[in-house]
């Protein structure tokens, strides 16, 4: 196992459990306690986890990975979605993009086809995500739409009465929804109800909606639901997804892409 892949697996394991003790991280990654240490206190200086005595914990109750460092988990597959997701849209939409890794990669997939590069505008590109808007201002053939709001620096998502107002005015063709969780019976969702709430609104406000996630995250619940999956009109996902979990989105309704 790289240090990479080291360090990867211990903060999944963080998240699932809020603390970690050296000895038995040790023991299930199979290296030396004295590793696990060195690995802990690197990953504290990159405050990506809070050292305690006997190994290390979550920053709070709000905890999630920061962006920078979520964005390189399950790559391959996030980098296959986003540009099937992006090869959905047609030129002159209005689309809606929520906060997360893989809607990033979304962004960037749109930035970089060639039949958007000019038009005026060649996309309407409305988002509540701070780092999307900043990577797509640049690009003049897109009108960038940002909502208000108050930012969570784990996400830099908007969120709030403010972000609501806004985007509550708006109608988009496309909503592309990044999300923690999609169970074809109990639908999308995510682990903040802020985000969650914003989300769901721009749902509401869209002709059709496409999630975009990775594998791991369906047929699993998480605490805040965004919708029904009757709302969602395509799952776009990667071959890791089993047939039976692709089978129970279908009969939900749900057009299952897998690439």
């Amino acid at each position: 196992m790289t240090r990479k892949e080291r360090w990867q697996t211990l903060l999944d394991l963080l998240v699932e459990r809020g603390e970690l003790e050296v000895e038995p991280a040790a023991e299930s990654l199979g290296v030396s306690a004295a590793t696990i240490r060195r690995d802990l206190d690197r990953l504290a200086e990159q405050q990506l986890l809070v050292r305690t005595r006997g190994g290390a914990a979550v920053h709070g109750v709000s905890y999630e990975l920061p962006l920078r460092y979520r964005t390189s988990r399950r790559a391959a597959e996030k980098h296959r979605i986003s540009g099937a997701v992006a090869a959905l849209v047609t030129p002159g939409e209005v689309i809606g993009l929520t906060g997360g890794t893989t809607t990033t990669e979304v962004a960037r997939a749109l930035a970089g086809r060639q039949d958007l590069a000019s038009g005026a505008p060649a996309l309407t590109v409305v988002t509540n995500a701070l780092n999307i808007a900043g990577e797509l201002v640049i690009r003049p053939q897109f009108k960038i739409v940002l909502t208000g709001g108050v930012a969570r620096a784990q996400s830099y998502e908007l969120t709030g009465p403010l972000a609501q107002q806004v985007l509550g005015q708006l109608t988009v063709d496309t909503a592309i929804v990044g999300v923690d969780a999609f169970d074809p019976a109990d639908g999308a969702a995510t682990r903040h109800e802020d985000e969650a709430a914003m989300n769901r609104l721009l749902c509401e406000r869209a002709r059709r909606v496409v999630v975009a996630a990775d594998s791991s995250k369906l047929g699993v619940r998480a605490f805040a639901r965004i919708c029904p999956p009757e709302s969602v009109h395509t799952l776009v996902t990667d071959t890791g997804l089993p047939d039976a979990v692709a089978n129970a989105f279908e009969t939900a309704g749900v057009n299952v892409l897998r690439v």
